[in-house]
């Protein structure tokens, strides 16, 4: 009786399936669903030209494999190609430049980075221990929390 009612409604379930893996494909936009919807069309057409259920299954899946193995891959490089390469976040301030604002005591101070940010800024352990006053130069070598890690230009330029 199952069985039966799988054959002769087994092109509802393939659209149903293809309709769901569409709608996750959307969402998630990674190509796997997408070549799991077009397996399925594979199990579909199958389907509408007669062949048993486990057969349309097979297909089904045969097709999903060869299209996430084969044609997937050079979906997401064909994405990723046209994708912004300029550094962002805390990778934008690495190495950035800045003048001190305010005299550094006890290693801690501010600087004025070149993107126009004030930051409250400590002396890399790399820097060596001596004043470092309003107006100097700096450049940034890390990001710990909210706080820049400089050295003084001089040092960074040797």
């Amino acid at each position: 009786m199952v069985a039966d009612f799988i054959t002769t409604y087994a092109w509802i379930l393939w659209l149903v399936v293809i309709l769901v893996f569409a709608i996750i494909e959307v969402v998630t936009v990674d190509f796997t669903f997408l070549m799991l919807a077009a397996g399925s069309v594979g199990g579909l057409v199958s389907d509408l030209l007669g062949a048993p259920f486990w057969a349309q299954v097979l297909i089904a899946g045969v097709i999903a494999l060869l299209l996430l193995f084969t044609v997937r891959p050079a979906l997401l490089r064909a994405l990723k190609k046209g994708g912004d390469s300029t550094p962002t976040n805390v990778e934008a301030l690495l190495g950035l430049s800045g003048t001190v604002t305010t005299d550094f005591v006890e290693g801690q101070g501010h600087v004025r980075l070149a993107n126009g940010e004030i930051w409250t800024a400590k002396l890399s352990r790399i820097a060596e221990e001596r004043p470092v006053e309003t107006g100097e130069r700096v450049v940034v070598t890390a990001i710990d929390g909210a706080t820049a890690v400089v050295v003084p230009a001089e040092r960074n330029a040797s």
